[in-house]
C-alpha cells in the first residue's frame, strides 16, 4: 500500500487524513488479529519450526487461568514453538480460539482450519451478551481441513457438562478420526467411568484414530481401562501399569492429559511447563503402523 505525501496536507484536515490513513494501513496489514489494539508477537525460542510440522499433534487445556491480559498472544506463541499439525483445545471459550487462531495465523505465520465442540453457553466464562452467550467447550485447529464434525455431549457430565467431539482431517497424508474430550472433574471416578464408556464405543469404530484430552484421571485409573484396551499413549513409559515415571502434565504433579493412538507410533514426545495455564501443552510425533 502506498501513501502520497503532500505538504498541504501536513496540518489540519490534512493531518487527520494521514493519521487516518495509517491506522487503516495497519490495520490491514495486522489483520484480525489485533481487535483490542496493536499486538506484539511473542519471541519464540531459537530453532522453533517456520512452518506446521507434519504428523504432530498437541493437547492442552488452557484454562486456569481462563482469562487475562495477554493470555490469548502467549498461550499463540506456546503453540506456536512447537506448530503442531494438529491440537485439541479443551476448556476454551469459542472467542478464545479465534483470537489464538488469528494470532497465530498474523504473527507467528502458521494457518489453521477451526472446528469447535461447545458443550454449554456461557456468559460468566466467555463473555458476550446475556441473550447471547460466548459457547465454552472443546476446539480443534488443524492445518488440513476437517469434515465430518460430531460433537456429543456426555449423559451425565457430573458437576459440569462435558463431551467430546470429533473430526477427519489427514495426518500422514491420509484420513484419521481425531477426538478431542475433557472427562468430569476429580472424585467423580463413576462418572468418567460411563463417559469413557461412550467414548470408547466410538473410538472403536475407527482403525486410524486420535484421541486428545484432558481425562481428568491418573493412568492406572479404574476409569480408564476402556481406552487403555484400545490404544496406548504417546509417552510409551506410561500406561495403567507401566513401569517407567509417567510426565506429569499438571502444575500437581499428576498425569491426566493424554494422546491416545490407534494405527500409529509415538517417535518422540514432549511436555512443556507454561504459564498459561495449570496444564501443560503436550505434543507427540507420530507415524503410522
Amino acid at each position: 500500500m502506498w501513501l502520497r505525501f503532500e505538504e498541504a496536507m501536513v496540518t489540519g484536515t490534512g493531518a487527520r487524513w494521514l493519521a487516518g490513513a495509517v491506522i487503516v494501513a495497519c490495520m490491514a496489514l495486522l489483520g484480525p488479529s489485533a481487535p483490542d489494539g496493536v499486538r506484539i508477537a511473542r519471541p519464540l525460542p531459537i530453532g522453533a519450526p517456520k512452518e506446521v510440522v507434519p504428523n504432530r499433534v498437541m493437547t492442552w487445556n488452557i484454562c486456569n487461568p481462563c482469562n487475562g491480559s495477554g493470555h490469548d498472544i502467549g498461550r499463540a506463541a506456546d503453540i506456536a514453538t512447537y506448530a503442531p499439525q494438529v491440537v485439541g483445545l479443551q476448556e476454551t471459550c469459542v472467542r478464545d480460539v479465534e483470537r489464538i487462531r488469528d494470532h497465530l495465523q498474523y504473527l507467528y505465520g502458521l494457518v489453521y482450519h477451526v472446528e469447535y465442540g461447545s458443550v454449554l453457553r456461557s456468559w460468566s466464562r466467555c463473555g458476550g451478551v446475556p441473550w447471547n452467550p460466548g459457547g465454552f467447550g472443546q476446539a480443534v485447529l488443524s492445518a488440513a481441513p476437517m469434515t465430518d464434525r460430531v460433537n456429543v455431549e456426555y449423559p451425565d457430565g457430573g458437576s459440569e457438562d462435558r463431551g467430546y467431539m470429533a473430526v477427519t482431517t489427514l495426518v500422514d497424508g491420509r484420513p484419521v478420526r481425531v477426538f478431542n474430550t475433557h472427562l468430569a472433574q476429580r472424585r467423580q471416578e463413576a462418572i468418567r467411568a460411563e463417559q469413557t464408556g461412550v467414548l470408547a464405543a466410538e473410538v472403536a469404530r475407527h482403525d486410524r484414530a486420535i484421541v486428545l484430552g484432558d481425562f481428568n484421571a491418573v493412568p492406572d485409573a479404574a476409569e480408564l481401562t476402556g481406552m487403555w484396551g484400545l490404544a496406548a499413549d504417546a509417552d510409551p513409559e506410561c500406561g495403567p501399569s507401566a513401569t517407567g515415571i509417567c510426565e506429569p502434565t499438571t502444575d500437581w504433579q499428576s498425569k491426566f492429559d493424554y494422546i491416545f493412538l490407534r494405527g500409529f507410533e509415538p517417535l518422540e514426545h514432549g511436555v512443556h511447563p507454561t504459564q498459561y495455564s495449570d496444564h501443560s501443552p503436550l505434543h507427540a510425533d507420530l507415524r503410522p503402523t
